[in-house]
Order: C-alpha cells, then sequence, then structure tokens
C-alpha cells in the first residue's frame, strides 16, 4: 500500500514584496504554487497510490478568488478518475477561508470534522485516519488529546495541522507534545502547518511533509510531499517527492580576498557558476544573494546595492539565460581594519571614527539628523517607502541603530583607496 501526505499547499497565495522588481518573472511566481500541485496530482496517478492525505492549509487565508476552489476541484477530478480518494483536513488558513466553507467538495475528498474528532476507514485496506479541522484561523487548543484511540490490527494514521510544543518559528496553533503523540499508539502521523520537511520521530513515523512550493527567500530548497509505504506490519519506507517548479536558494560569497567592486563581481560569477554546476537539473532559480567577509572592498561597496543587484542580473542572465532571477543583493561585509585600529591613527579618519562612535548616544545630534531624514522620506514615493525597511526608523525618531550600521561602511569608503 502507498499513499502520499501533503501539507501547506497555499493555492495562489498572493505575491507580497514583488511590486518593486519590474524585472521579476511575475507570471511564473504567480502560478508556481498551481504547477506544484498539479506535480503532485500528476505524481500520485503515476505512483498509483491508495490515498492522499492533505494536512492542512490548502487555501491561503482570506483569499477569496474562486478560481483557486475551481483549479482544486478539477486536480481533485483527475484524481477521482483514477480512482485516488483524498483525505483533506483544514488548517489555520482554511479556517478564514471563505472557500472552505462555501465550495461543495469533489466526491473523492473527504473533510475532517471541524467540531471534534472524527475517523475515516478505509475497509479494504484496514487503515484508519484520525483527525480534526480547524474550526477557527486562531485554534490554540491541544485537538490531538481527544483524537480517538487506534483501532487494533488496523494501520492508524493521525492527520493533525499543528506546530508541536517549542517551534518557535510558527504560530503555536493546536499546541501539542511529540510525547502525546507517541502515546496515541497510531503507526503515522500526517502533520502539517510547519513549511519545512521534517522527520520529528520514526518510532512512530512523525512527519511534516513541508509545503509543496517555495514562495519567498525565507522558504529556500527543494519543497514537495512524501511518498508512504506500508504492509500489513506498518510503514516500510518514508520517500520525499519534490514538487517545486522554482527553487529560492540564498548564495553567500566570501568576499575576503577582494579589494574592491570589480573583484567583488567576479567573486559573485564565481559563485553562482559554482551553483550552476551543483544544481545541473535546469529547475529555475531565485535568488538572494549575501556578500559576507571582512574585506577592502567593504568601503566601495557602501551603498552600492542596486548596482551590484544589476551587474548580478546581467551575470546570471549570461551564464543561464532566464534560468536565475535575483531577487536581492545584500551587502553583510565588514570593513577590513576594525574600530580600534582606525581610533589610533593620529588624522582626520580617526577623528571622525570617534566622532562616530559617539553619535548614537548624542540626542541633540540624533533630534537633528532625524529632521533632516524626515524630510527626505516624507518626499519620498510610497512605493519606496515600502521598500526600505530603514524609512519606518526615521519616521519613528529611532535613528541611532542606523547611524551605528552605517559607521563603518562610510569610514571604509573614505579609506578604500588606501
Amino acid at each position: 500500500m502507498k499513499f502520499i501526505h501533503t501539507a501547506d499547499i497555499h493555492l495562489d497565495s498572493p505575491l507580497t514584496g514583488l511590486a518593486a522588481y519590474r524585472d521579476a518573472p511575475a507570471e511564473m511566481l504567480r502560478t508556481a504554487t498551481r504547477d506544484a500541485f498539479r506535480n503532485l496530482v500528476a505524481a500520485a496517478i503515476d505512483e498509483t497510490v491508495d490515498f492522499v492525505i492533505i494536512a492542512g492549509d490548502l487555501y491561503d487565508g482570506t483569499w477569496r478568488d474562486y478560481n483557486t476552489g475551481y483549479f482544486f476541484a478539477r486536480e481533485m477530478g483527475r484524481l477521482h478518475a483514477a480512482g485516488i480518494p483524498v483525505f483533506l483536513l483544514y488548517g489555520n488558513h482554511d479556517a478564514e477561508s471563505e472557500m472552505t466553507r462555501r465550495l461543495a467538495l469533489p466526491p473523492n475528498v473527504r473533510a475532517f470534522d471541524t467540531r471534534k474528532p472524527s475517523t475515516f476507514r478505509i475497509e479494504h485496506l484496514r487503515v484508519a485516519l484520525h483527525g480534526r479541522s480547524f474550526r477557527d484561523a486562531a485554534t490554540t487548543e491541544n485537538l490531538a488529546v481527544d483524537y480517538p484511540d487506534r483501532i487494533p490490527g488496523w494501520l492508524n494514521i493521525g492527520v493533525l495541522h499543528t506546530a508541536l510544543e517549542g517551534n518557535a518559528e510558527h504560530a503555536s496553533y493546536a499546541p501539542c507534545s511529540l510525547a502525546q503523540l507517541v502515546a496515541k499508539g497510531y503507526d503515522y502521523w500526517a502533520l502539517g502547518h510547519v513549511h519545512d520537511y521534517a522527520e520529528v520521530c520514526r518510532e512512530p513515523w512523525v512527519v511534516y511533509p513541508g509545503n509543496t512550493q517555495g514562495r519567498h527567500i525565507r522558504e529556500t530548497g527543494a519543497r514537495g510531499a512524501v511518498l508512504v509505504s506500508a504492509t500489513e506490519t506498518g510503514i516500510v519506507a518514508v520517500e520525499r517527492l519534490f514538487t517545486d517548479v522554482l527553487r529560492w536558494h540564498r548564495l553567500t560569497v566570501d568576499l575576503a580576498t577582494a579589494s574592491n567592486l570589480d573583484a567583488a563581481v567576479h567573486a559573485i560569477a564565481g559563485r553562482l557558476q559554482a551553483l550552476l554546476d551543483e544544481t545541473a537539473d535546469g529547475k529555475p532559480l531565485a535568488l538572494r544573494v549575501v556578500l559576507q567577509g571582512r574585506s577592502r572592498a567593504h568601503g566601495e561597496l557602501f551603498g552600492k546595492e542596486a548596482r551590484l543587484r544589476a551587474e548580478t542580473l546581467a551575470l546570471a542572465a549570461a551564464l543561464a539565460g532566464e534560468r536565475i532571477w535575483i531577487e536581492k543583493v545584500r551587502i553583510e561585509t565588514t570593513p577590513a581594519h576594525d574600530r580600534e585600529t582606525i581610533r589610533a591613527r593620529a588624522d582626520a579618519i580617526a577623528d571622525l571614527q570617534a566622532l562616530l562612535d559617539e553619535a548614537p548616544g548624542d540626542r541633540e545630534f540624533l533630534d537633528s539628523l532625524t529632521t533632516e531624514l524626515r524630510q527626505l522620506v516624507d518626499r519620498a514615493p510610497h512605493e519606496l517607502a515600502a521598500c526600505v525597511p530603514e524609512f519606518a526608523a526615521i519616521r519613528s525618531g529611532d535613528v541611532s541603530p542606523l547611524v551605528a550600521a552605517v559607521a563603518p561602511g562610510l569610514i571604509a569608503y573614505l579609506m578604500k583607496t588606501e
């Protein structure tokens, strides 16, 4: 027997933060969650699985485009024609969705109740699936504690949308402990809510399949579902199925040996080529390039993010055509010289370093700087304000961290010819 366990599909999840990028592959990003779901359905048919489990967050919150629901119905029709049932549990995003409440489900889709835990039995396979859907998005009660006892002699699967206790990266919906899940005596726990793949436990199997498609830079790497194989004695294999059509990647470039901007661009080119060699499958990539290391180039790079991104886009186009898109270039290098070394000099730069060291605590200076910067911020276009996080700090009057962050780059810039 085989089944697919998937979760966190977030069909047609709206794009956020990409409006500022005219060169973004908007069409590819817009349809990525659908294309990944089509891949999932195709894999279920190709593998002739016995059933599919969707462990929450099929939809994406208050998103109201009913074409999303119609798309889901069509894909379920493909599974229905192949004789594959689907067991659907609603997660926190589904609880917010109008489609959850109003869209009629295809005949092969069975949804877990929102009022209490329920059990679906597949008699000919002797499989029991236990679960409870979210009624409200902010479900903070422990749902698992009321799940029914295992059915002796059957393969018991628990379906649950939860972050588990202690997972600080995700909202603590339906919190429970691993010990509580193990105590139920089920053979497999099909979890959802955490977007990264994780085998939490193997005795019994407690698995997050991750989401089917990365949607932004915080969801890097391969994405998909899991294919689970079982016999009369229990689970025998859990394999990853990759469904994503585009992968987000954080590419770090060490500039420790770079002395200027041209050398930095050369280093980026080398890392891009290495990445292409490592990922020969041809899958499109959305990259955030992060420049790191203690570097003599730090001063020349100061304030050059836009130029570096343009140069990196050109490099990517030359090396890989349209396969690579550069989402952002971030400069996280540090100066080649530390503050103590600079202050030991007997020149104007040493005096400036001493002044900048005192600036974050100089209230009069900070108030004056805030007044000057606010005049610039207030005249800036609204779309620019959304792309520059420092604007919020300037408006709030909290510019001390901004001064501290800019100071090393300013000193390095003045020292770049040395």
